[in-house]
């Protein structure tokens, strides 16, 4: 067999080769945010419109808001403890409630037991 294959090393399903073929991309800045770790993260945004750009990011690294000023970063976030279905229960209704509802599907558990 003279030759080879017109396509060897390239995978199915390969697109364009190189920036021509792609187009050109939109003008970039990118932006530094700081978290409370001393950690940097710098994602790019277009410049075509900044006023879309937050004020505060994500920090890959260890999930705590970063924002723009390295000395003064944002705090992380006061996250609630978990609760319980119980917990969740007692908020929407008062001790009173609960046992008129306890009693009602006591009275129907008996009743189909066929216990008066």
């Amino acid at each position: 067999m003279a030759g080879g294959s017109a396509i060897r090393g390239s995978r199915v399903g390969a697109g364009p080769m190189g920036e021509a073929e792609r187009g050109e991309s939109a003008p970039r800045i990118q932006v530094a945010y700081f978290c409370a770790n001393e950690h940097v993260v710098k994602p790019s945004f277009a410049t075509s419109d900044t006023s879309e750009i937050p004020d505060e990011w994500d920090c890959p690294r260890c999930g705590l808001p970063a924002g723009r000023d390295p000395y003064q970063p944002p705090s992380p976030g006061r996250s609630e403890p978990y609760k319980t279905h119980l917990a969740y229960v007692k908020e929407r209704r008062t001790d009173e409630e609960g046992e008129a509802l306890l009693e009602e599907a006591l009275a129907a558990l008996r009743a189909r037991r066929g216990e008066a």
